[in-house]
């Protein structure tokens, strides 16, 4: 698919699979990196001061790796989007894809985290972890909370938002629940939340926002600080 964008490129450095469709579905051409940070030693009292503080690190630490690469290699990308999830594999920009001088290159950073009974919860630290957090969304509501950080690496301009969303839930089966859990993708995930899986969609009653921020991307949001990123000189 052709980039909506040809005058900036974008990396994303994400292992998630629902970002990068997020991404892809907004029309955007990509390439990967990742952000290696202990998220555990950020802590902030507001989820939403959390979300930013750890879309912030992990721009820090990606333009960091990406300056100690491009001195090993110029044909290192400077573009790039990073998320909550830290593992994704680097890839480089294909030979004869040299970034020109006059593209504006950003670099969008993200973080998630799920609020459930004013409690922060992140991804859960074992099975029965992942099992509690489902078992309390049953019958009642949580919200997600997720930043995005844009960042102009070729001005050092850096635009930051916070979108929240709230969702709830009818009763969740406990063979449900533990159909997840044998699965495993709840434990990758913030508070093992997952609407848009199969098995938990239909338990879903409302949800008040969109479900790309529940899924981690929020399509405006990102759209907005790009524009914001790429207007500022």
């Amino acid at each position: 698919m052709e980039s909506n964008h040809p005058h900036f490129k974008l990396i994303l450095g994400s292992s998630s699979i629902a970002r990068r469709k997020i991404l892809t579905d907004m029309g955007y051409q990509f390439t990967l990196m990742s952000a290696d940070i202990d998220e555990k030693s950020i802590r902030k009292e507001k989820p939403e001061e959390l979300v930013l503080a750890l879309a912030e690190t992990k721009a820090d630490a990606i333009v960091s790796k990406l300056q100690i690469s491009e001195c090993e290699d110029e044909e290192q990308p400077r573009v790039l989007i990073a998320s909550d999830t830290a593992e994704a594999i680097m890839q480089r920009i294909p030979d004869g894809e040299n970034i020109e001088e006059d593209k504006s290159t950003l670099l969008i950073t993200c973080d998630q985290v799920v609020v459930y009974e004013d409690a922060v919860r992140e991804k859960p630290s074992s099975v029965e972890e992942a099992r509690e957090y489902i078992r309390g969304y049953s019958k009642g509501h949580t919200a997600t909370v997720s930043s995005v950080a844009v960042t102009n690496l070729k001005t050092g301009v850096r635009k930051g938002g916070v979108d929240r969303v709230e969702i709830y839930f009818n009763e969740i089966p406990e063979e449900t629940i533990e159909k997840l859990i044998e699965e495993g993708m709840v434990l990758k995930v913030a508070g093992a939340l997952l609407i848009e899986h199969p098995l938990i969609l239909p338990c879903v009653k409302e949800v008040v926002g969109t479900t790309d921020s529940v899924m981690g991307l929020p399509k405006e949001l990102t759209e907005k600080l790009i524009k914001e990123v790429l207007a500022s000189t």
